[in-house]
């Protein structure tokens, strides 16, 4: 039974764009911009540039919080780094939480295939996004649960060297641009150049490797079960998809 307090939460609907304005954008221009003792000041300009992303995270975390585990990565990542600022610690520490934090969830990865939900399944592999059951139920007649299962898991070792990736990027990234004292002006702007930086260098082709780890594992699927994607999509997404169409069959119609 669902309690009250569930029933109200709302499906979280990705804003990619809103996510990239907020955590990445407005920060990174208030570090490079208005850190100099003439505007902002270096701790004030630190302070609201990490508001933004933290405040942005809090509310991912309260309005979405069975959702939240972006939130909470986000705002550890924020608090590192305004601690790294403001404490004015060595700069070599922020590349080393630059690295540590993918480096912890590609570990998280690998170990949850110890578990009974490997983080895989739980991401691509659900009922949210696909029939779960039909796919099992074929694969039990077609006598290949085991290979779908080896598959599974080797789609989880990928998807354990794409925060390989990230951690490895992160670092050098850190090390090449962040080379200025921390709580000087120079290091917030360094701090926002590595922040703008790391979206194009690090997250794009993180995102582009995920979509391949879905699409072996889309492959996968069809190789085993003989179903297209329309076949096996969550029974939700598939109403949709059907509406979606009879709504564009009738606008050509018309």
């Amino acid at each position: 039974m669902t309690s009250p307090s569930s029933a109200n939460i709302p499906d979280h609907k990705p804003r990619p764009w809103v996510d990239l304005l907020v955590s990445i954008i407005i920060p990174s221009v208030i570090l490079m911009k208005f850190s100099g003792e003439e505007h902002l000041g270096n701790v004030n300009a630190l302070l609201i540039g990490l508001a933004f992303p933290l405040g942005w995270g809090l509310f991912e975390l309260i309005k979405y919080r069975k959702k939240n585990f972006i939130a909470v990565l986000g705002l550890v990542s924020v608090g590192l780094t305004g601690g790294i600022g403001l404490l004015e610690l060595d700069a070599g520490w922020l590349a080393i939480k630059e690295a540590a934090i993918p480096a912890i969830i590609g570990l998280a990865v690998l170990a949850s295939t110890r578990t009974r939900y490997p983080l895989v399944r739980t991401l691509l592999y659900n009922p949210s996004v696909l029939d779960v059951d039909k796919i099992h139920k074929t694969l039990e007649e077609h006598g290949r649960v085991g290979e779908f299962e080896e598959r599974l898991l080797k789609a989880s070792y990928f998807f354990a060297g794409t925060f390989l990736f990230s951690s490895i990027m992160n670092y050098v990234l850190a090390k090449w641009i962040v080379v200025s004292p921390s709580g000087t002006q120079a290091f917030n702007e360094e701090l926002g150049r590595m922040t703008l930086v790391s979206y194009p260098m690090i997250a794009i082709p993180s995102m582009i490797m995920m979509m391949l780890i879905f699409y072996y594992l889309w492959r996968t699927i069809r190789r085993l079960t003989g179903y297209t994607l329309e076949e096996v999509m969550a029974p939700h997404l598939a109403e949709k998809e059907k509406e979606r169409n009879k709504s564009s069959e009738s606008t050509t119609g018309k």
